[in-house]
């Protein structure tokens, strides 16, 4: 059986459509930016323009590979879009960095309790999520509140303008903070606290869930057959993971974008809230009682990018000149060993387990002898040494990880995997497409239609690992001694930073 299928990952900063064969080839790629709004009252994107990208996406896909017979839907979570009865947007959608619903989040807590809230959703309440945002529209924009006829996430607002059926998978639901993860429906106790009604949402469905064929009118327009299929493959990290190959208890995706994302998988939701207490949010994943959660860095690659733009011009215009790749030649300066400085990566804020937007970046036990090559080695192992303390939080709370799989852009340095396997004391394994998150969408939207019998048989066909990086016994009892001086860095630094 031959098919083309794609995968749409909507990001808070552009889409990107990839279209591959039932063998992983693939067959086209394409990328549209949209504008993000940043201001310190209000951080939005209008959802019509994520729209508009979608549409242009798929119909270049369209023209460029004949036989293109479905799509699964990924995207960023939180963000939500506000329709009216004509399913016109309502106002832009506020990202999950966006100010506003910080004292809604505090009202909740109050009026629930933060265990409450972290038993039903998963999470202990934070202004991200969608629903404090929600509660501020009705609150300070009433106007808007009462018109609105449903609420989508940017996942399930394509799907659902491509097709007209209006249903959302657990992953992204469980981003709103209103899901009831053990029950997998709408908590009551959650929207009737918050005064919104359960009806504005979508029907909450497995990830993986064929959403129905595209609307006629809409495949006339954008030269699709009448019976191409949509497939909600849920929130991108989700997709990551199994497009990672992360389907089993004890396994973790390492996405290492912009920003640092371990993914691990276990069985069972841990007793006490011991995850949530850490700042882990945990969200249903496909599979019989398996779940996963997000332990993050706000500054991965951001960091590295940073570095290379304000701290290594030099080397950097040295190495374009001859021909060289900037980051081999930075991390071919260095010796392969600790190299004794301590980077804390906090310079967008600390992600979990602390989740401290307050917190700072800081370099420390530099002398006169360390290289431009030094420091750059020191960044990397200090987003590292951050997946270290993320690893440990973890198992505190009961959930293992044996092996990473990684992911992103990050994932091209062997010299970072094997740094990270050194620090970190498991195999790290990388894969041979960094866009898992498309993978994974391939693999939900082949199952879906017929393709594959099972994400296992996806998997089997479609993610191919390149290399493992085992960890080194005496580069990880070096990296130890580091590590514990660096555990104690922050407790220590951000008394000065208040």
């Amino acid at each position: 059986m031959n098919m083309s299928i794609g995968g749409l990952d909507i990001g808070s900063t552009g889409a990107k459509l990839t279209v591959m064969d039932e063998k992983g080839t693939v067959l086209h790629s394409g990328y549209q930016a949209y504008p993000v709004s940043r201001r310190q009252a209000a951080h939005e994107l209008h959802p019509d323009d994520v729209w508009h990208a979608a549409r242009s996406l798929l119909k270049e896909a369209a023209a460029a590979v004949p036989g293109f017979q479905a799509v699964g839907i990924t995207s960023f979570g939180e963000s939500f879009v506000l329709l009216d009865e004509a399913d016109r947007v309502l106002m832009p959608a506020m990202l999950y960095t966006d100010p506003r619903g910080e004292a809604q989040a505090v009202q909740l807590e109050e009026m629930l309790g933060g265990d409450a809230v972290a038993a039903i959703c998963g999470t202990l309440p934070h202004p991200m999520f969608s629903l404090p945002k929600l509660i501020w529209v009705r609150e300070e924009r009433p106007d808007l509140f009462t018109r609105a006829h449903r609420v989508c996430l940017m996942a399930d607002y394509v799907a659902y303008m491509l097709t007209g059926n209006h249903i959302i998978d657990y992953s992204l639901a469980a981003r709103t903070m209103a899901l009831d993860i053990n029950r997998l429906c709408w908590s009551e106790a959650m929207l009737s606290t918050a005064g919104v009604d359960a009806g504005l949402f979508g029907q909450p469905v497995p990830s993986g869930t064929l959403a129905g064929t595209v609307r006629p009118h809409i495949a006339e327009d954008l030269g699709l057959p009448s019976s191409f299929q949509v497939v909600l493959c849920g929130h991108d990290q989700i997709a990551a993971a199994a497009g990672s190959g992360v389907l089993a208890a004890g396994k973790a995706a390492n996405g290492a974008g912009t920003v640092e994302c371990i993914t691990p998988v276990f069985s069972g939701i841990p007793g006490g809230n011991l995850l949530q207490r850490a700042s882990y949010a945990v969200i249903p994943f496909p599979g019989d009682n398996l779940y996963c959660c997000y332990a993050f860095s706000f500054a991965g690659g951001s960091l590295v990018r940073w570095f290379l733009d304000e701290l290594a011009l030099g080397p950097a215009s040295a190495a374009r000149a001859r021909g060289h790749s900037v980051y081999a030649t930075l991390e071919g300066g260095a010796p392969d060993q600790p190299t004794g400085i301590l980077v804390l990566p906090h310079f967008a804020g600390a992600g979990t387990p602390y989740m401290d937007t307050g917190a700072k970046g800081a370099l420390l036990g530099l002398t006169l002898t360390h290289t431009t090559a030094d420091l750059y080695r020191a960044v990397l192992e200090g987003i590292a040494y951050e997946d270290a303390v993320n690893l440990e939080a973890l198992s505190a709370a009961g959930v293992r990880t044996d092996i990473l799989c990684a992911c992103g852009g990050g994932a091209r340095s062997a010299t970072w995997l094997q740094m990270k396997a050194d620090i970190l004391g498991i195999p790290v394994t990388r894969m041979a497409i960094e866009e898992a998150g498309t993978v994974g969408s391939v693999m939900f939207t082949g199952v879906a239609s017929g393709l594959y019998a099972s994400l296992e048989d996806a998997a089997n066909a479609l993610v191919k690992p390149l290399h493992t990086y085992e960890p080194r016994t005496a580069q990880h009892a070096a990296y130890q001694e580091h590590y514990a001086r660096y555990r104690r860095a922050y407790n220590a630094m951000r008394p000065l930073m208040a």
